[in-house]
């Protein structure tokens, strides 16, 4: 079965770095486009940034030069990077894997950002 699996979360202060990983397994990886969302308290779940199958990346203006998403198709893996963290990207962060064939989701891991 199908698995995403978010790791790299966890509590910050404002203006450090976290590195989230997502570990995918059941799927063939480098035939999704894969994306992180975020879910802060309270609100809806929206898209943080994404990278296609052949490495096109979009990101969010509310974290554009902050953060950074990346691919490693011989890891199975995506990543976000996030730099000068501040509280507001406090959220729990979930990785999706989606194309033709299915949309998946992570557990989420969640991030908080102290001020």
């Amino acid at each position: 079965q199908v698995q995403l699996v978010e790791s790299g979360g966890g509590l910050v202060q404002a203006g450090g770095s976290l590195r989230l990983s997502c570990a995918t397994s059941g799927l063939t990886f480098r035939s999704y486009a894969m994306a992180w969302f975020r879910q802060p308290p309270g609100k809806e779940r929206e898209l943080v940034a994404s990278i296609t199958s052949d490495g096109y990346t979009y990101t969010a203006n509310s974290v554009k030069g902050r953060f950074t998403i990346s691919r490693d198709n011989a890891k199975n893996t995506v990543y976000l990077q996030m730099n000068t963290l501040k509280p507001d990207d406090t959220a729990v962060y979930y990785c999706n894997a989606r194309n033709w064939a299915g949309n998946y989701w992570g557990q989420g891991t969640q991030v908080t950002v102290s001020s």
